[in-house]
C-alpha cells in the first residue's frame, strides 16, 4: 500500500525509481535562476552541494540541470495529472520555452499564474519585481480540475449590491451580477490567472504554519488553491524540491497522498516537525526516509516486522508465518534460506545450528550449493561474534559448506542518535536560560524546541529551526515540561526533556 513519504536526497535520482504514470500531481518550486547566493538557506551539506551543481555554468547549465528533473516528472504523471511550476523572473521564459512546452507541449499548456505580492523595496533603478509565475500544465487534454472548490468570496460590498440591485463591482445582467455562470454564485467567484489575495509568509507571526524561518516558503493558503483545484482526495502529491514542507503539510490536512523529496536534512526534518504538529493519534502514517537509520530504532523495533523488513532490503523473500521453518526467516532469489538475528554479537552455536537447519529446509538445493561451492544460505545480524566467524571459516575449509554472514550495516546504513543534554537557568522572575548541547557520530545541524512537552502525544515543536541550541523563555507561574531535540547531519534526532517549575 502507498504509504506517504518524505524522502532526503537526490530528486533526479529518486524520481528515476517511480513508476511511470503513478502520480496525480506535481508542485515544484525550484531554486531560482539568480547571480546571487540567496539561494542557500539552510546551509548544510545537501543544499550547498546540490546548488554547486547548478552553478557551474550559466542558463544553459541551470536549465539542463532542471530539464533532466522534469523529463522524469513527465513520465510519472498520471495522464489525467497536472504539473504547477513556480519560478520568478530570472528565467520564466526559458524555463517556459525550452523546458515545458518542449516536454509537455504548448497544447497541454493550461495557465500562467501571477502571483502578486507587496514588501519592501529599495531599488530606484526599476521598477520592483513583486510578482513570481506558476505555470501550469496537463499531461494530457484530459486533466483534473475542480474550478467550484476554489471560488473566492465575495466581499460585502459586492454582495451588498446584488442584494440591492444597485451598479456595484460586477457587471448587471436582468438586475444581478453577471459572474462566470451568469448569476452571482453564493461561493464566490473563480479566481482569475493572477492571485493578489494570498499575502507572502514574511507578514506572517514568525514559526506559524506560514512562517517558520524558511526565507522562500511558500503560504499555506497558496497551496491548499493549488491541491483544491488540480486534485481529488486520495490523489498523489508530489513535491520534489519540498523546501520548508508546505506542500506536504496542506496535501497531508486535505486527505491527499504525498511524497516530498529534499537534499538538506533541514528541510525534510523541519518538514516532518511540521507534519508531527499536525498529527494526532488518528492521523495517518508516513515515512521518513534518512540517508542513515537510528541504530536504537532499528534494534527495538518488532523482531518479526525486523524480520520482514530487512530480507526485503536484501531482496529476499520474507516468510509470511512466525516460526514456520524452524529458524528459517526468508529466502534469497535462488532460493538459499537466510535467518535473521535482531542482536550484536551473534555466537558460534548459532552458526551451526543454521548449518542444520539449512540442509533440512532444502537438501537437494543445499547439495547444489555445496557442489557448486556456492552459499548454503545467509545470517543477517548487527554483529558476529570470532566464535561465529571462526565456525564459518572451519565449515568452509573442512566440509565445504558456505555460510554468509551479513552484517545489517552493509545492507542499510545506520548511526546512533546524537546524546542531547539540556539545562536550564532562572536569570530572574520566571526568566530562564535553556541551553542544549548534543553529542554526535556527525556535526549537530539545528535545534527544535518544545515549550509545552507531553509525553503522550509526543514532540510539537514551538521553535523549528535554533542553530545554537540556547533559548531565553518567560514562562506562567507553574510547572512546565521543556523539550528539545538535536538534528545531526544524517538526520537522526535526540531529545531531552527538563521541568521547569517558576513562581
Amino acid at each position: 500500500m502507498f504509504t506517504n513519504k518524505l524522502i532526503l536526497g537526490d530528486n533526479l535520482e529518486i524520481l528515476k525509481t517511480f513508476d511511470d504514470n503513478s502520480i496525480d500531481l506535481i508542485y515544484l518550486d525550484p531554486p531560482f535562476f539568480s547571480n546571487r547566493n540567496y539561494e542557500v538557506i539552510w546551509g548544510d551539506e545537501g543544499e550547498v552541494r546540490s546548488f554547486q551543481d547548478r552553478w557551474a555554468g550559466g542558463i544553459e547549465h541551470y536549465l539542463a540541470w532542471l530539464k533532466e528533473r522534469v523529463l522524469q516528472m513527465h513520465r510519472i504523471l498520471k495522464p489525467t495529472g497536472s504539473i504547477f511550476l513556480h519560478c520568478d523572473w530570472h528565467a520564466n521564459s526559458y524555463i517556459r520555452c525550452e523546458i515545458l512546452d518542449k516536454i509537455f507541449k504548448p497544447n497541454n499548456f493550461i495557465n500562467e499564474i501571477v502571483w502578486c505580492y507587496t514588501s519592501a523595496s529599495h531599488s530606484k533603478l526599476k521598477l520592483p519585481n513583486k510578482h513570481d509565475t506558476i505555470y501550469w500544465y496537463s499531461k494530457s487534454e484530459k486533466y483534473t480540475i475542480n474550478i467550484d472548490d476554489i471560488r473566492i468570496p465575495y466581499d460585502d460590498k459586492t454582495e451588498s449590491n446584488y442584494k440591492k440591485g444597485l451598479k456595484g463591482s460586477g457587471t448587471f445582467y436582468a438586475g444581478k451580477i453577471k459572474s462566470d455562470d451568469g448569476i452571482l454564485n453564493k461561493n464566490g467567484k473563480i479566481p482569475e490567472d493572477w492571485w493578489s489575495d494570498i499575502a507572502i509568509g514574511a507578514r506572517f507571526p514568525k514559526n506559524s504554519d506560514n512562517n517558520i524561518g524558511y526565507p522562500t516558503q511558500k503560504p499555506v493558503k497558496l497551496l491548499d488553491r493549488i491541491i483544491k483545484c488540480a486534485t481529488n482526495t486520495g490523489d498523489i502529491v508530489l513535491d520534489p524540491f519540498v523546501g520548508g514542507g508546505t506542500t506536504v503539510v496542506v496535501a497531508d490536512k486535505l486527505n491527499r497522498k504525498w511524497i516530498g523529496i529534499d537534499q538538506s536534512v533541514a528541510a525534510i526534518r523541519v518538514s516532518d516537525l511540521r507534519l508531527r504538529n499536525q498529527h494526532s493519534l488518528y492521523s495517518k502514517p508516513y515515512e521518513l526516509l534518512l540517508r542513515k537509520y537510528d541504530y536504537d530504532s532499528l534494534r527495538n523495533k518488532d523482531a518479526f516486522e525486523f524480520e520482514i523488513w530487512i530480507i526485503q532490503k536484501f531482496g529476499g523473500t520474507p516468510h509470511s508465518q512466525k516460526g514456520a521453518d524452524k529458524g528459517i526467516d526468508g529466502h534469497d532469489p535462488n532460493g538459499a534460506p537466510i535467518q535473521v538475528k535482531r542482536s550484536d554479537n551473534v555466537g558460534v552455536n548459532v552458526v551451526k545450528n543454521f548449518s542444520v537447519s539449512a540442509k533440512q529446509y532444502d537438501k537437494t538445493l543445499f547439495e547444489n550449493n555445496v557442489k557448486q561451492k556456492k552459499a548454503v544460505g545467509f545470517i543477517i545480524a548487527f554483529s558476529f561474534s570470532r566464535g561465529a566467524i571462526e565456525e564459518v571459516a572451519r565449515l568452509k575449509n573442512k566440509e565445504k559448506i558456505v555460510i554468509e554472514l551479513i552484517k545489517v550495516g552493509d545492507i542499510v546504513p545506520y548511526g546512533k542518535k546524537p546524546i542531547v543534554k539540556l539545562t536550564a537557568n532562572e536569570l530572574e522572575n520566571n526568566k530562564y536560560a535553556l541551553n542544549a548541547t548534543a553529542k554526535s557520530e556527525t556535526e549537530v545541524e539545528f535545534y527544535s524546541w518544545d515549550f509545552d512537552h507531553k509525553p503522550e502525544v509526543g514532540f510539537k515543536a514551538d521553535i523549528y529551526l535554533d542553530k545554537e541550541g540556547k533559548q531565553i523563555k518567560t514562562f506562567k507561574t507553574g510547572e512546565h515540561q521543556i523539550a528539545v531535540e538535536a538534528v545531526d547531519k544524517s538526520g537522526l534526532d535526540g531529545m531531552d526533556t527538563i521541568l521547569v517549575v517558576s513562581g
